[in-house]
């Protein structure tokens, strides 16, 4: 195998192989054979093998140049001969095979890259070694242009190209990933994403260092391309970008995302003709796949910020803090929320299960004086019996067996805040009586002990059951009733919201299709009509159980209706005629007064009933069966 050997005067010679159709040996890192020198050109000479000759030539004809002695510009190398570059670069021509020294781990600045190869397979495997090191990058890296940049480095590395570029097409991104220089003929206009040169620094003005017929070309085929001498080529000659940049060897791969081209990889050098063949170009369209990754996950990211900036604008007028809703229903709570909110009185919510109490506790929460004091839930249904007033109240000392210090319970722990009581109408009646002391003297009374202690909470309590009826049953102290339903937040089920329903739909999609890293970008027209079909017994609770499983398993960009399990199973239910007529009635009450604004007076008008009835369907005094 051909060698050139390098005497740097430091040491030992350093050897490289011959063996492409060019070898490039100038002082920049992206040569062949890198040598050093103050006469020594960046890009100084190249040796052309045709399959027979080598013949060496200047780049410039100011690289001086000297074969045994002798001033020359060209000249047909034979075994042995003695090459001088500038006035003291020293390198030997040998014809046949050596055993070339691996460069050394901890080699010095400046000693032979990767592209001092043992065999002619090397520049491969070099290539193989820096996609996988590359790919290293991808999972440690986060920021788009910082991995472009790292790809760019070795590809130009690799081909020894005198800079790369990544080129985008504007329509598709509409603008939105643009960032950078524009240029463009013809049917695409494109923006040059990244650029990077030999010296792995930005390039300035990089539209003026791009042809735009090269960039259309591989575009329009989606293939990629090499010109090996731009100037000369019967294609590309004539192209005023071509002439303009004087362009030598390019090479161009196509960017894909979804089938569909994107862009391309774009390398060039200048100085050095018949530069690229075929394995560089394949080892181009290898690195090209990994940029179409990047820039896919990036287009989906951004995608995905701008759907949420836009639902985040369609839902300034349709929410209450987290709480979401457009219906007339929820207009009404939202109107009380913002009286009761600012107040101490107290609050019952009432609604089916899953329908977002506690989110509205929450609200009512946030929106009063207490709102830097602590907030603290307890599901009465979830503790047991013998162990709720110790939860609630807590306990000191001794009080029982396994009592073995005094405990705060969570009055004491919400004192200064809101205390959350969820599924009031689980609480024994012992400890109802218990509560209302609580509730009008303000103090508590820990398990074991006979000392009161005041405390300075407000209490906001919630239920799935009608109180009111078990109160006549005696399940439930009526007293206690009155006392906690001063302000009544009756929360509509989710069948009875109409479109709301898809409001919420997307807001939860938006906000976990980006806390899951999922593909999914909206529903399909099948999936919208599904959800907005199907009853949802379990609310919005459901719903988003739903649509958190879909993302996680599914792998297409819009959820369907199996996805949701929302196939042909999920249709509603077969209802008796006098509660279909009573769902009819309750939905077409609340739509005509969502078409009225809200306004209850002009609905009970248009409907010919009494206004009170308007009331007491939002007020849900008549429940469903």
């Amino acid at each position: 195998m051909p060698t050139l050997k390098y005497f740097s005067g430091k040491g030992t010679p350093r050897q490289y192989s011959v063996h492409k159709p060019v070898t490039t040996v100038g002082k920049a890192p992206g040569n062949d054979v890198v040598i050093s020198g103050e006469d020594v050109l960046p890009n100084h000479l190249q040796i052309n093998f045709d399959g027979r000759d080598f013949v060496i030539e200047e780049i410039e004809r100011v690289g001086a140049l000297r074969i045994n002695g002798k001033k020359k510009r060209r000249a047909r190398l034979v075994h042995g001969d003695r090459v001088t570059v500038g006035d003291e670069a020293e390198l030997a021509f040998s014809m046949f095979a050596e055993q070339l020294k691996q460069p050394r781990p901890d080699k010095p600045e400046g000693a032979p890259t990767g592209t001092q190869l043992t065999q002619v397979g090397g520049h491969e495997i070099a290539g193989v070694r820096k996609l996988y090191a590359f790919n290293e990058k991808l999972s440690r890296i986060r920021d788009v242009d910082q991995l472009l940049d790292a790809m760019l480095d070795s590809v130009i590395e690799l081909s020894h190209a005198q800079r790369g570029f990544v080129i985008l097409l504007e329509s598709t991104f509409d603008g939105a990933m643009s960032s950078g220089a524009k240029g463009g003929s013809g049917d695409h206009k494109w923006v040059v994403r990244a650029s990077r040169g030999v010296d792995q620094a930005a390039i300035a003005d990089p539209e003026g260092k791009v042809s735009d017929s090269i960039v259309q070309r591989t575009v329009d085929e989606g293939k990629a391309i090499i010109v090996s001498d731009a100037l000369n080529d019967t294609t590309f000659g004539s192209s005023e970008s071509v002439v303009a940049m004087q362009l030598s060897s390019v090479m161009c791969a196509p960017l894909h995302s979804q089938g569909e081209v994107i862009g391309a990889l774009y390398v060039g050098n200048d100085k050095v003709k018949e530069l690229f063949r075929k394995p560089q170009l394949d080892l181009l369209s290898i690195f090209a796949g990994q940029a179409s990754l990047i820039l896919q996950n990036a287009m989906l990211v951004a995608a995905l910020r701008e759907d949420k900036a836009k639902l985040q604008g369609e839902l300034r007028d349709k929410r209450f803090g987290e709480i979401i809703g457009a219906c007339a229903s929820m207009r009404e709570v939202f109107r009380k929320l913002e009286k009761v909110a600012g107040t101490d009185i107290g609050v019952l919510i009432t609604g089916e299960t899953g329908t977002g109490k506690e989110l509205v506790a929450r609200e009512i929460h946030r929106c009063s004086a207490r709102t830097e004091g602590p907030f603290v839930t307890i599901n009465c249904g979830a503790i047991p019996e013998n162990l709720i007033e110790s939860e609630l109240f807590g306990h000191v000392k001794g009080a029982f067996t396994g009592a073995v210090m005094d405990r705060p319970g969570k009055f004491h722990v919400a004192n200064g805040g809101t205390m959350f009581l969820d599924e009031i109408g689980e609480l024994p009646l012992n400890l109802q009586v218990k509560l209302l002391r609580v509730l009008q003297e303000r103090v508590v009374m820990r398990v074991g002990s006979s000392k009161p202690e005041k405390v300075d909470i407000r209490v906001v309590a919630a239920t799935n059951r009608d109180l009111e009826a078990m109160t006549k049953e005696g399940t439930f102290r009526e007293d206690l009733y009155y006392r906690l339903n001063v302000v009544n937040l009756w929360l509509p089920p989710l069948r009875e919201r109409g479109d709301d329903v898809l409001i919420i739909a997307k807001s939860l999609l938006s906000k976990y299709a980006e806390e899951l890293a999922s593909p999914v970008r909206g529903f399909s027209p099948a999936a919208i009509a599904s959800i907005k079909k199907y009853d949802w017994p379990g609310n919005i609770r459901q719903l988003q159980n739903r649509i958190k499983k879909a993302l996680v398993l599914c792998e297409n960009k819009l959820l369907g209706p199996d996805d949701l399990d929302l196939g042909a199973t999920a249709e509603n239910k077969i209802l008796p005629l006098e509660k279909a007529k009573e769902d009819f009635q309750r939905r077409y009450v609340l739509e005509v007064l969502e078409r009225n604004g809200g306004n209850r007076t002009q609905t009970a008008r248009d409907l010919g009933v009494d206004p009170r009835t308007i009331f007491r369907y939002l007020e849900k005094e008549s429940k469903l069966a």
